[in-house]
């Protein structure tokens, strides 16, 4: 039998990092992914929100890097868990729990230059014909 998961989509909101009374790191966010087809009667693409979970080092991973609004592919299972409120009624939730989370994007915000030492410097260069060798 399978149950293997692949989902690339964009977070709702930043994830929710907690720790277990043992320590373990887990962290909770919900994927939009938009359905391939348009709504008949409202002409508008209809949206699922699938809730991601992530544990141990993926979950602070996700944590520190993960940000609302970004796109990231997720990899993983298909859990149904469940349990009783507190008016007595059986509570069930579907929920991927992931083991590979990829971050599609960098944040937009990222003041990091790139790699060229030359982008975006700024400065004329100063470079007369008689010092080209061609």
């Amino acid at each position: 039998m399978l149950n293997r998961v692949v989902l690339i989509g964009r977070l709702t909101k930043d994830p929710e990092l907690r720790y277990t009374p043992s320590g373990i790191a887990h962290a909770s966010f919900t994927l939009a992914i938009d359905r391939p087809y348009v709504n008949q009667q409202t002409r508008e693409k209809e949206t699922d929100f699938i809730n991601i979970v992530t544990w141990r080092q993926l979950a602070e991973a996700c944590a520190n890097y993960l940000r609302k609004g970004r796109l990231a592919a997720v990899e993983g299972r298909i859990q149904v868990r469940n349990y009783e409120n507190n008016e007595g009624r059986r509570i069930y939730v579907t929920e991927v729990v992931a083991d590979n989370v990829r971050f599609l994007e960098s944040s937009k915000n990222e003041n990091k230059r790139p790699e060229d030492p030359f982008y975006d410097d700024s400065k004329p260069l100063d470079i007369s014909d008689d010092e080209i060798p061609f």
